[in-house]
């Protein structure tokens, strides 16, 4: 029965309910797109240090674990590698330079990274090979890389970076193509450590002799489970260095804290906007019907009968609103272009409806309540 009654009003008011079931969808997809920016922002922020295939991050000490302010020279890489359950070091250097498209229009920023052959930072590949030798113009691009300018394998790119006053170009090979690594926003482009030194940007007298210096160092454990002993016994044994795991380190990316936090104040907002908007709703559909609800329980409708057929209304009209905003979010996200950080993921987004559809028996949860109220002889005028 309570079906029935529900189902049989909504059909019969498609005006009315079709138009709160539009509004459900519009906060749908600004709930989604919320979801999908902060993620996609995070995962620009964050994408190569969080798919590092090392699980403790290296930096020097005092510089709040800033990638760009740490210095780790070829000496204290020695020392790491020394420490009794380190299995394997890498350092990894970070620039950024502008790839120029064959064309000569449309540069974009890239993020050059230096990694050494076969150690701790150097990502696997999905196409091509790994880089062999520390001394080549051999590179690895992702797939950021890819979309914008359709990298394969045995490609030649230029890179343009700014040494001095002047801005110099380096041609590279393709070797290999990865999944995206995003780092800092920018897409990524991998290099041998030796070749990312030479190129990368500096000053007009170079890079001074000595040894070779990178942005951090990272580890990977003999037992990776044992991260927090790891951690403090590298400290330890190696001067001047704080280590950290993986998670950590992109959450001290300068921004990356304040960055999510607004996006998920934004999200709670509207999903209490939502709440306000279904309650407010449902609160006038039951002032509207006082007498008919009054008249159903004169005839000997139950209260039970009377809140499970508001219930199922409520549920009903919400869900097909979440169904119809989480349906053009995906068409909507699904055409954005690839310099967009845009990222709906399975469980981003399925947490995302499943608080959208309680935002309906929450926010007409107090119209139930009312109808629930409503007494027959008053709601009909006889009442004394």
């Amino acid at each position: 029965m309570s079906f029935y009654l529900a189902l049989k009003e909504v059909w019969r008011n498609k005006g009315r309910f079709l138009l709160i079931a539009a509004v459900v969808s519009l906060i749908t997809v600004l709930v989604l797109f919320i979801a999908a920016l902060s993620e996609g922002l995070a995962s620009a922020n964050r994408e190569y240090i969080e798919k590092l295939n090392g699980e403790l991050i290296v930096f020097q000490e005092g510089v709040q674990l800033s990638t760009t302010a740490s210095r780790i020279g070829r000496s204290r890489i020695a020392e790491l590698r020394r420490v009794d359950g380190v299995a394997e070091v890498g350092q990894v250097g970070f620039a950024s330079a502008k790839l120029v498209p064959a064309s000569g229009d449309g540069e974009f920023d890239v993020s050059l990274i230096g990694i050494e052959p076969g150690l701790p930072g150097e990502p696997a590949v999905f196409e091509g090979q790994q880089l062999e030798r520390s001394r080549s113009n051999n590179v690895i691009v992702d797939e950021g890389v890819i979309a914008r300018i359709g990298a394969k394998v045995g490609d030649t790119i230029r890179l343009k970076v700014t040494q001095g006053t002047d801005e110099e170009f380096y041609d590279l090979t393709v070797v290999g193509l990865t999944d995206r690594r995003q780092y800092f926003f920018q897409p990524a482009v991998f290099a041998p450590l030796l070749t990312w030194d030479k190129i990368r940007p500096q000053g007009a007298d170079g890079q001074p002799a000595g040894e070779l210096v990178s942005n951090i160092a990272v580890a990977r454990l003999t037992d990776p489970s044992n991260l927090e002993a790891m951690a403090d016994k590298i400290e330890q044994d190696v001067d001047k260095v704080e280590v950290v795991d993986r998670q950590t380190a992109w959450e001290a990316i300068p921004g990356y804290a304040a960055q999510q936090s607004t996006l998920s104040t934004q999200q709670f907002f509207t999903f209490f906007i939502g709440v306000l908007v279904v309650g407010g709703f449902f609160q006038i559909q039951t002032l509207q019907k006082v007498a008919q609800i009054g008249m159903l329980k004169a005839i000997g409708l139950s209260n039970w009968t009377v809140g499970w057929t508001a219930i199922v209304q409520i549920v009903t009209v919400n869900a097909i609103g979440v169904l119809i905003g989480a349906a053009g979010t995906l068409a909507l996200t699904a055409n954005f272009p690839v310099t967009v950080p845009i990222m709906l993921t399975g469980p981003t987004a399925l947490a995302s409806v499943l608080a959208l559809l309680a935002i309906g028996p929450l926010g007409g949860i107090v119209s139930v309540f009312v109808l629930l109220r409503i007494e027959p002889l008053r709601a009909l005028g006889m009442a004394q």
